[in-house]
C-alpha cells in the first residue's frame, strides 16, 4: 500500500521538479525531460515507501 502511495507521490512532486525547476540550460539528463523527471520521483518514491 506504502509502495503505490510512494510511486503516484513521487511522481507528481517530479513532476511538479521539472515544471518549477527544471533545467534553464537543457543539459540536465534527467530535469530537462518530463518523462525522465517523473520516472525519476516515482522511483525515489517507491523506494521510499518500501521501507514503511
Amino acid at each position: 500500500m506504502f509502495q503505490i502511495a510512494g510511486i503516484l507521490v513521487g511522481g507528481v512532486l517530479g513532476f511538479l521538479y521539472y515544471k518549477k525547476v527544471g533545467c534553464p540550460t537543457g543539459s540536465c539528463p534527467i530535469t530537462s525531460n518530463p518523462y525522465g523527471s517523473t520516472l525519476y520521483g516515482a522511483v525515489m518514491g517507491l523506494l521510499v515507501g518500501s521501507f514503511f
